[in-house]
């Protein structure tokens, strides 16, 4: 357990982020009164989801590979903090539609149909949580592989 410790921190620290995140959105009103700017700014999200794997495989690369570290070393470590994410992403889901934004679901709903994206009951059958978690499985796990692939290639050691 103590040689993944440095993975579980960083994938326990990802989520409080997004949690952060969804919370500073939350605030700004971007689930209530200016939601129909939510999709823009949430993809924002990106930048400190980079910079976590970033500083995430530095730290594995400098303490765990004594600053040599492969990049299938680098790979695998950005997958075993996605898989932490991927399991941590239900839970995370029902924190923020629970205590942070418990009216989102509905906001959006209305926003849908009010812009002509969606009938009322597309949109009560697709913002609901149990869709939201499933998207949030599938998109932790399919960003997290291809940003730990990127990153652990910049980070890479090489050998001449």
């Amino acid at each position: 357990m103590q040689k993944y410790l440095t993975e579980l921190r960083w994938g326990v620290i990802f989520t409080l982020v997004m949690l952060l995140w969804l919370w500073l959105e939350h605030i700004v009103g971007l689930h209530g009164a200016y939601i129909e700017h939510h999709a823009t700014y949430t993809n924002l999200f990106a930048i400190p989801a980079i910079l976590i794997f970033v500083l995430a495989l530095r730290q594995k690369k400098r303490r765990d590979h004594n600053g040599m570290m492969r990049w299938k070393q680098g790979i695998v470590a950005g997958l075993l903090i996605t898989l932490v994410v991927v399991v941590l992403s239900p839970v995370s889901q029902w924190l923020f539609h629970t205590f942070i934004s418990p009216d989102y679901f509905a906001n959006v709903q209305a926003y849908a149909v009010t812009e002509q994206m969606m009938t009322p009951d597309e949109a009560a059958a697709y913002f609901t949580l149990s869709s939201y978690i499933v998207q949030s499985l599938i998109g932790a796990a399919v960003m997290g592989t291809v940003t730990s692939v990127i990153v652990a290639f910049f980070l890479r050691s090489r050998t001449s």
